[in-house]
């Protein structure tokens, strides 16, 4: 059942390999299982899922392929754990045995239980060498032995690897998802850069390492100037109208946004619909700035994120105004107004909270060809982190747009 449960993870996206393979076989002949399925439940996660929103779909291949699996299992042991269950009781020993059953060590005992698991055969009630009840072996249930190994008795399953796996604990992970905070602050905290500046007070571990290594061993401590956050984003958001259902996704980004550390600069503004000149302070649409004042103050390595359904009346992407947002004959489309910012920014970015199906036609589709555009789900914040980060459009973005 090895390798059809590695199609079955591939089946389901997970990226596992031969690298992978090896490495749980190696577990596996390591014995960090503990011969259970429980325990190679444990093991096979923690080797194989390479990402935490990988968890949910894990779970699902391993309860896939190994449910029934234990149901053998139980049903052979069944007549043992019944028996153990029942265990009857014996007379009190003197002080003199009970001092010699305590004479053995913890490895001993484990090396005898194994050995008496190959041997028996049948079930055992009272003496001293056999897993049963009633006697004085370090194995079973209701005997005199201090020292030991309790087999039976009443117990959950709780802890079971398919019970685990059933209960789907880690369905909030997957990256299909629409963002929750949790998730968001880790997205956006991928987006960090940083710089060094300053005085060189700051160990530099691996430069002294390879110092000392060429000065013959002695030591020679290598510094440099510390790491500062150098990451400068511009976020602006559509509020109103037809963003009124994701309010509250939009209030989460807003909350995480603003709390955040790991940016040298953070500007927010706010929109509706379209840009038309202007940039707001408030979701008011009060104060801000215009976008000729907004390009002449920040440079184009700051990165620009732009927020919205993109869904919006034909008309309004060719309404024409000046830079207050004042409709004028003679004025620059709403279109215009969006391709400045996007031809500005040498890093930018829309997020969409719409289903990428309603993508292909209307104002979407338009805004879509001015802008790289990403869901606004776990997944789709992480390509938009590295498309900012590195300027790569990950594969299958251009097909949505």
């Amino acid at each position: 059942m090895y390798l059809p449960f590695f199609y079955e993870l591939r089946r389901r996206g997970l990226k596992v390999g031969a690298q992978e393979a090896l490495a749980l076989a190696g577990a596996l002949q390591a014995g960090l299982h503990d011969s259970s399925l429980d325990g190679f439940y444990h093991v096979a996660r923690a080797l194989l899922v390479h990402s935490e929103t990988q968890l949910d779909t894990f779970d699902q291949a391993f309860l896939a392929h190994f449910k029934g699996v234990e149901t053998a299992g139980l049903e052979l042991t069944q007549e043992l754990l019944s028996w153990l269950e029942e265990a009857r009781e014996r007379p009190d020993l003197s002080p003199e045995e009970l001092a010699l059953l305590e004479q053995l060590d913890p490895e001993e005992i484990r090396r005898m239980f194994e050995e008496r698991l190959r041997e028996q055969q049948e079930r055992h009630d009272g003496g001293n060498r056999w897993i049963g009840t009633g006697g004085t072996s370090p194995f079973g249930n209701g005997g005199f032995a201090r020292e030991g190994i309790r087999v039976g008795g009443k117990g959950g399953r709780q802890g079971m690897a398919l019970m685990q796996a059933g209960a789907r604990k880690y369905a909030g992970y997957r990256d299909d998802l629409v963002l929750d905070t949790r998730q968001m602050a880790v997205a956006l905290r991928k987006l960090r850069a940083f710089a060094r500046d300053g005085s060189p007070d700051e160990l530099d571990v691996d430069e002294t390492i390879a110092a000392t290594a060429k000065n013959a061993g002695e030591l020679e401590v290598v510094t440099r100037p510390p790491r500062r956050p150098n990451t400068r984003v511009v976020l602006a958001m559509d509020v109103g109208g037809s963003m009124d259902p994701y309010a509250a996704v939009m209030s989460r980004l807003f909350s995480v946004a603003s709390q955040a550390t790991h940016f040298k600069e953070l500007r927010i503004f706010y929109f509706h619909n379209c840009v038309y000149g202007k940039l707001y302070a408030t979701p008011q649409l009060t104060g801000g700035m215009t976008i000729p004042e907004l390009t002449a103050q920040v440079g184009r390595h700051h990165k620009l994120v732009m927020v919205g359904d993109a869904s919006m009346a034909p008309y309004e992407l060719s309404i024409r105004t000046d830079a207050e947002g004042h409709y004028k004959a003679d004025g620059l489309e709403g279109l215009t107004w969006l391709m400045q910012l996007a031809q500005h920014f040498e890093r930018n970015v829309w997020l969409n909270p719409e289903p990428l199906g309603t993508w292909r036609s209307g104002t979407i589709s338009v805004i879509a060809r001015v802008f790289p555009m990403f869901p606004l789900t776990v997944e789709g914040l992480g390509e938009a982190v590295a498309h900012l980060t590195r300027g790569r459009t990950v594969k299958g973005v251009a097909a949505r747009r």
